[in-house]
């Protein structure tokens, strides 16, 4: 099974094709704006380098958040347009999944990224079992949660910010990355069942639409 994976929920702008354990291309850039932009000729060159006309594509997989909203809106309404033109489903896989399947931890392993205002999005793993639903919580009250429920010591945390990963486990396994590899988002859609992709929005945007004021 051939699959064109696309991120752009985080700090990057990943593609990946993979067949089957092989990954035949990939490539990522770090980036916080400009998604937009890179991810389609990105996409191209990603499949010229494979060697493997679109055509050929047997389903798509993107992140769906959380993480930025414009960002992860890029790579599902590019993911869904391609999905529909080919006529091959679309697989959303969550980004706190993916960063944890990227991690390539033994044992528990949370994926962390910072959400804004002193609160951080995560999920807990176990060997690569979802251990509950991503959540958004307070740094502090994720933090007593994690000590209370692995003291930390044999338990890895994954993100892009290393101080956020400090402030929840200072003496954790800290695995630090800017995004999850494209290759292992490939292969958590080529196992996910075939359902419509949706935005994974945990809280509501920091920019709001201005009230309007009656004449």
């Amino acid at each position: 099974m051939i699959i064109l994976a696309l991120d752009t929920c985080l700090g990057a702008c990943g593609v990946a094709v993979v067949d089957g354990d092989r990954t035949l291309a990939s490539a990522c850039e770090a980036m916080t704006r400009g998604h937009q932009e890179r991810l389609a000729p990105m996409a191209r060159d990603v499949m010229a380098s494979a060697g493997v006309a679109f055509s050929r594509i047997d389903r798509i997989g993107v992140t769906v958040g959380p993480g930025s909203f414009t960002g992860l809106r890029v790579g599902l309404a590019f993911g869904k347009g391609l999905a529909l033109a080919l006529d091959v489903p679309c697989i959303g896989v969550g980004s706190l999944e993916a960063l944890a399947a990227s991690a390539d931890a033994d044992g528990p392993c949370v994926a962390v990224i910072d959400a804004g205002r002193g609160n951080v999005y995560l999920q807990s793993f176990d060997d690569g079992q979802a251990g509950g639903a991503p959540d958004v919580l307070a740094v502090e009250i994720a933090a007593a949660r994690l000590r209370k429920a692995y003291g930390l010591a044999d338990l890895t945390l994954v993100g892009p910010s290393d101080a956020v990963l400090a402030a929840i486990g200072p003496t954790a396994r800290h695995v630090v990355l800017a995004a999850p590899s494209p290759e292992q988002i490939a292969r958590l859609a080529a196992r996910a069942p075939v359902t419509p992709p949706r935005p994974l929005y945990l809280r509501p945007p920091d920019a709001t639409p201005k009230s309007v004021v009656a004449a």
